[in-house]
């Protein structure tokens, strides 16, 4: 039995991912795993990745946005929330165009050497409901203020992202004891 490949998440796309991984070998990227899949980067800054998923195996561009796209072969995967990331999509080996991706992986190298990125928006949030509560309980309030303004905005946005007043409740039940513990919200993460 052949040892799952890390980039194959669904271990059905292995003769096909090796594909992809010759023809990328065929430029100077190198390799590297990121977040459990093959990455390949210039000069330490993403280009690329691959990998297999139930329906699809592909190759994604992390400056994809920047790509001119004139064979229309780029898909955003999340319409709205991705801004620079973009898919290249196959269902078979057949598909697979190596001059095609040489070409896209090509123009990839290029804008990332230009230093064309997306300047990320940051989201703040605000919370009148968490705000409510500490003002209404001193302890909390200064437990609260005792982290440090990154740890205070997560749990601002914890709150603020619930849509519904009860789930809201619910968060700021889980939160309390936590603040008060000197403990962060995503503190086991780390």
């Amino acid at each position: 039995m052949s040892e799952k490949k890390v980039w194959d998440k669904t271990n059905q796309w292995a003769e096909e991912l090796e594909t992809l991984k010759s023809i990328i070998e065929k430029t100077d990227l190198v390799e590297t795993t990121k977040w459990g899949t093959a990455v390949y980067t210039h000069n330490n800054k993403n280009i690329i990745g691959i990998g297999g998923f139930k329906s699809y195996f592909g190759i994604w561009f992390y400056n994809g946005v920047f790509l001119k796209d004139d064979k229309n072969l780029l898909i955003n995967a999340q319409e709205g929330k991705t801004k620079s990331l973009r898919q290249m999509r196959f269902q078979s080996k057949a598909e697979i165009d190596e001059k095609n991706i040489l070409t896209y992986i090509k123009e990839a190298i290029a804008i990332e050497e230009k230093g064309l990125t997306i300047k990320v928006e940051k989201q703040t949030f605000q919370s009148d409901y968490l705000e409510n509560a500490l003002n209404a309980n001193s302890e909390l309030k200064k437990a609260f203020l005792l982290f440090t303004k990154y740890k205070q905005n997560e749990f601002i946005e914890y709150i603020a992202s619930a849509k519904q007043e009860k789930t809201k409740q619910t968060r700021l039940e889980k939160i309390t004891p936590m603040i008060l513990a000197n403990i962060g919200l995503n503190d086991k993460y780390r």
